[in-house]
């Protein structure tokens, strides 16, 4: 139930970007840039999540925590 519903929250949220997007593209050209800028900034934010996510924990850094020892559970 939950998921169906949020299939289609995000179905009309996509709708309503295009229909901006449609209109951002017929517009000038600084609505295009701002346009532009902002969903470069969201791809952006999304990329480093992902890969925040899949990608594995860097091995080679320490924080200065562990460096004095005050590392909880240790």
């Amino acid at each position: 139930m939950i998921l169906k519903l949020s299939i289609k929250i995000l179905f009309i949220i996509a709708e309503i970007f295009l229909a901006f997007y449609s209109f951002a593209m017929s517009d000038s050209l600084l609505v295009k840039f701002i346009f532009f800028a902002f969903t470069a900034v969201i791809i952006a934010f999304a990329l480093t999540k992902i890969t925040n996510k899949f990608l594995p924990v860097d091995k080679d850094y320490i924080s200065k925590e562990q460096e004095d020892g005050i590392v909880d559970g240790e």
